[in-house]
């Protein structure tokens, strides 16, 4: 004879959380022995409101002092939250300033915010001349730049998914081929933005295809100097890392299944 058994609410429910950051006063999205992170200071507000310990995921890491103008994190909730406008408000009273809760967004308990990532976007801003209002939020450059002619290399990357040029030397990844969707300059205001977006990044890739860049619109590689750079796989043949302040994570992508909430 079959037992029957009452239905039962699962124990815990997952959200996506979606943020903004300035990350120069961080060491980075991830928490560290020795220093202030993002991730830190979103589970110490968590746990304060929920009054459990809270363990927040976030869909990829940032390094010190880069920023995000959306980053997502998911974290499992003890309890239902009823009422998320009032959730959120109530969680940016505990975040400090430069870290803003835009929304939260109840998904699959199944659900993760980096393993389940479609894409990622980034921006790497850029001013041409000394202002008070970019400080640490874009990179200053002293020497003129052939933009279109960047624009030219950035159609490369297109022909390629290996990028081991532009990865951070002796890394833990399985792979290091990335599939491009976007990569390309455009003037907005004061500012030159480079916006790149792909499935997956490699460490230090952004900034390492942009310090590389530069030395096309310096005129010291050519577009065929590019190609061999990217064919080498050897990230001694790429250019210098540019500085993080002018790098910013603006989107992540999912596919719809992740909020199929039944």
């Amino acid at each position: 004879m079959y037992q029957k058994y009452r239905y039962m609410e699962p124990l815990v429910q997952r959200y996506f959380l979606y943020l903004s950051y300035n990350g120069t006063a961080y060491c980075g999205w991830q928490i560290q022995p020795n220093g202030n992170s993002i991730q830190e200071e979103l589970t110490k507000a968590l746990s304060t409101i929920l009054r459990t310990p809270i363990e927040v995921v976030g869909a990829g890491r940032t390094d010190t002092g880069v920023h995000a103008k959306r980053m997502i994190a998911h974290f499992d909730s003890p309890i239902k939250i009823e009422n998320s406008t009032k959730f959120v408000t109530n969680l940016n009273s505990f975040l400090p300033a430069d870290i803003a809760v835009e929304k939260i967004e109840l998904v699959n308990n199944h659900s993760h915010a980096r393993f389940d990532a479609l894409s990622r976007k980034y921006e790497y801003h850029v001013i041409t001349h000394k202002s008070p209002f970019h400080n640490n939020l874009a990179a200053r450059i002293s020497f003129p730049l052939d933009f279109d002619k960047m624009n030219e290399a950035a159609e490369l990357l297109f022909e390629y998914e290996d990028f081991t040029s532009f990865s951070k030397l002796h890394t833990d990844v399985k792979t290091n081929n990335c599939k491009l969707m976007c990569a390309r300059w455009e003037s907005v205001g004061e500012e030159w933005v480079f916006t790149i977006e792909a499935n997956r990044f490699l460490r230090n890739m952004v900034r390492a295809i942009v310090g590389t860049l530069f030395e096309v619109g310096k005129g010291t590689l050519s577009l065929d100097d590019f190609r061999a750079v990217i064919e080498a796989k050897d990230r001694c043949k790429a250019g210098h890392s540019v500085p993080a302040c002018g790098l910013y994570l603006v989107d992540v992508t999912y596919p719809s299944f992740v909020f199929s909430v039944e």
